[in-house]
């Protein structure tokens, strides 16, 4: 049985663009996380978009494994990766989701799901 795949998209909107320092920050987190990534042999990992619509300054996508014992280790490093974009750029109207499902932020643990490593 095939298993359909789910991702992750993340979205930052704000009315100035990323500054040098912000874009600087915004690359070294995709290439931390995406180097450090669980299973990085496999398609996923931190995708920035290059086109953007206006008033959004920062806007992509993780798609995870199909498999599920490797699922839960990505979203745990996935919604870390997206926490450090979301600390890079702090003052932004942030939206997470994966697929149709809201991830909530938490100012003190950043973004979690409840019972994932509890």
């Amino acid at each position: 049985m095939a298993h359909v795949g789910v991702s992750l998209y993340y979205t930052a909107r704000r009315t100035t663009p990323l500054t040098d320092a912000e874009l600087a920050a915004v690359g070294q987190v995709v290439d931390t996380c995406n180097t450090n990534a669980p299973f990085s042999q496999e398609a996923e990992g931190l995708y920035l978009y290059d086109r953007l619509e206006p008033g959004t300054v920062l806007d992509g996508s993780t798609k995870l494994p199909g498999v599920d014992d490797r699922a839960i280790p990505s979203l745990v490093h996935w919604l870390a990766a997206v926490t450090s974009l979301r600390n890079a750029v702090p003052d932004a109207d942030w939206t997470f989701t994966l697929d149709d499902y809201e991830i909530d932020w938490d100012d003190r643990t950043g973004y979690h799901l409840l019972g994932l490593t509890d």
